[in-house]
């Protein structure tokens, strides 16, 4: 079983940052190819960034490109979503996520959901 663990959410001011953190456990995740999904309260779960097993190649959503970034280091088999400024709409509980293949525009690609975590933008 893939089993994915999320941190580093919490309460942000508009403008700031945060860093959100998935770490697998009972796996290695340079094997997979990594996404972070969200989901804000009443929408669904809409994909947001994603990295290749070798982390050379990411891909974002409109939404997030340019603000947030995606790394992963395999050595300590986990995965990191930088956020930086930040919008009350990015306010969602965000999800890390073993893809099947290259593809966040659905959630047909994800094969293991981590738990969560929430991020909360606001003054």
């Amino acid at each position: 079983q893939l089993q994915l663990v999320e941190s580093g959410g919490g309460l942000v001011q508009p403008g700031g940052s945060l860093r959100l953190s998935c770490a697998a456990s009972g796996f290695t995740l340079d094997n997979y190819i990594i996404g972070w999904f969200r989901q804000a309260p009443g929408k669904e779960r809409e994909g947001v960034s994603c990295i290749s097993s070798s982390g050379d190649t990411t891909a974002y959503a409109a939404s997030v490109k340019g603000r947030f970034t995606i790394s992963r280091d395999n050595a300590k088999n986990t995965v990191s979503l930088q956020m930086n400024s930040l919008k009350p709409e990015d306010t969602a509980v965000y999800y890390c996520t073993v893809l099947k293949w290259w593809h966040i525009v659905t959630t047909n690609s994800v094969i293991s959901w981590g738990q969560g975590t929430q991020v909360t933008v606001s003054s």
